[in-house]
């Protein structure tokens, strides 16, 4: 078996900045956006009743008032998800005026009807199908104005007809829109880094900074496009350049705040991300650029493993720092990589792309199949979506995981037989699986699938847990 052979994959275990969250709080100018007015932060549950109480009459029924409050949530946290206003330089999310947004009375009474239902979905928002941002939902009354969106007194007629809340508003938005809950409450902060950005800097910050970019490309082709990679490479400062000399801002190739939003707000405006029809990033292209790299600030199961590996090579290399072993890619970590890079004579992005991720689990690998199993102390290690099984080869760092664990198990059942301890998923591992599912209760597979390989690690720790306190 050759080490230069091996191969591993980075799964896709989940993307960062996916799931939208709602946000605890939402600042209200209590006017047009240019009128000397009066901000108010409130609750953001209190908003959506406020303007729900506002907009519409609580003897309407219940599916029309869904309906209805579904687009008012949605086009309350597309405002924050594109900072609507933020990136324009004012200090609110959202206002009162109708011209602009949507009603709200300040300190006004709240319907007990409307508030009943809204307690029940203000963290729900209605999206395109496979779009990640929340639908800017225009709604009108229907009689007195019209509009491109929904009309308020037809959802009424609608739900008298027997339509559900879904029904009405595919009506008015298209069949290719859905109701997505957000399970995720954040005090929303700005998205701005808050440090430059600059030659040599990674992580999801740059990602997103490069992406928004090559969209502005489309519009403005003077601004060069960049390989989305998270690393602020020379070809992204030029970039950076030319898009500060096309917008009038300091020529200086790095990031600051006013580039920033002057990028976020071009970007928002070519992509109509805060329009009816939206051209934002759909899940398959994100799912496409995160593919094979693991970048700061993602919250992955892969980044357990990649901490497991830097804490055993910091044993090896005094440069590398141990670090935390959890699911966030922290600075830490990636300094940490960065570091690991040099040693390696590889780039120091502090990215863990499909190279480093090869170099890192074959120099682990050395140390792992070395040490005695007694002094092994794996972590939790979490299932990442791919079932292990017989004749899947030396392609898979969770080989020698599962070996090492089914090894460990094996002093409490002589009927687990030991198996070695190389990577590869024999006839020997099959059986030494199908002893532990037998005794274990599972469906007898030989195949580690994520019940399979949940047991064992809950088994595993048990037994570390036990021995230490010996």
């Amino acid at each position: 078996m050759s080490m230069s052979d091996i191969n591993v994959v980075i799964p896709d275990d989940g993307l960062p900045h996916v799931i939208v969250p709602f946000p605890l709080y939402i600042t209200v100018h209590l006017g047009a956006p240019d009128e000397e007015a009066l901000n108010v932060t409130i609750p953001y549950l209190d908003y959506i009743k406020n303007v729900a109480s506002s907009e519409l009459y609580p003897t309407w029924p219940e599916e029309a008032l869904r309906a209805n409050i579904h687009a008012i949530t949605s086009i309350a946290m597309n405002r924050i998800f594109t900072e609507w206003y933020r990136s324009r330089g004012y200090d609110f999310d959202i206002t009162n005026t109708t011209q602009y947004d949507q009603a709200y009375v300040h300190e006004r009474g709240i319907f007990d009807s409307i508030s009943n239902i809204a307690n029940e979905i203000f963290n729900q928002y209605i999206t395109r199908e496979g779009h990640i941002e929340p639908l800017f939902a225009a709604f009108c009354d229907g009689r007195i104005t019209q509009c491109s969106g929904m009309f308020q007194w037809g959802s009424v007629d609608l739900a008298n007809q027997g339509y559900t809340a879904e029904e009405i508003l595919k009506y008015y938005y298209g069949d290719d829109i859905t109701i997505f809950e957000s399970t995720v409450p954040e005090l929303i902060t700005e998205t701005y880094p808050g440090q430059p950005l600059a030659l040599g800097d990674s992580g999801i910050d740059v990602f997103r900074m490069q992406h928004s970019l090559n969209v502005i490309n489309d519009n403005f082709p003077l601004i060069p496009d960049v390989e989305i990679t998270g690393y602020f490479d020379e070809e992204t400062e030029n970039a950076v350049r030319i898009f500060q000399e096309v917008f009038n801002l300091p020529v200086t190739g790095i990031v600051d705040s006013e580039t920033w939003y002057r990028i976020r707000f071009i970007y928002i405006a070519v992509a109509n991300l805060a329009e009816l029809i939206s051209g934002g990033l759909t899940y398959e292209e994100l799912q496409e650029l995160y593919s094979g790299i693991v970048l700061q600030g993602a919250t992955l199961p892969i980044v357990v493993y990649i901490k497991f590996f830097l804490n055993i090579l910091s044993e090896r290399y005094d440069e590398i720092e141990p670090v935390v072993i959890n699911m966030f890619y922290g600075p830490d970590t990636a300094e940490a990589i960065r570091q690991f890079q040099l040693i390696m004579g590889l780039t120091p992005t502090g990215i863990v792309d499909q190279e480093t991720l090869n170099v890192l689990y074959r120099e682990a690998y050395s140390i792992l199949i070395s040490t005695p199993i007694e002094e092994i102390r794996l972590p939790l290690l979490p299932y990442m979506g791919i079932d292990l099984s017989e004749n899947m080869g030396f392609e898979y760092p969770k080989n020698i995981f599962l070996e090492i664990m089914l090894n460990t198990i094996s002093a409490l059942h002589p009927e687990i037989m030991p198996v070695e301890i190389d990577g590869i998923f024999g006839p020997d591992t099959s059986a030494a699986v199908i002893a532990f599912q037998s005794l274990y209760g599972l469906p007898i597979t030989g195949v580690v699938d994520e019940v399979t390989w949940n047991r064992l690690n809950e088994v595993y720790q048990q037994f570390l847990n036990e021995s230490d306190t010996v």
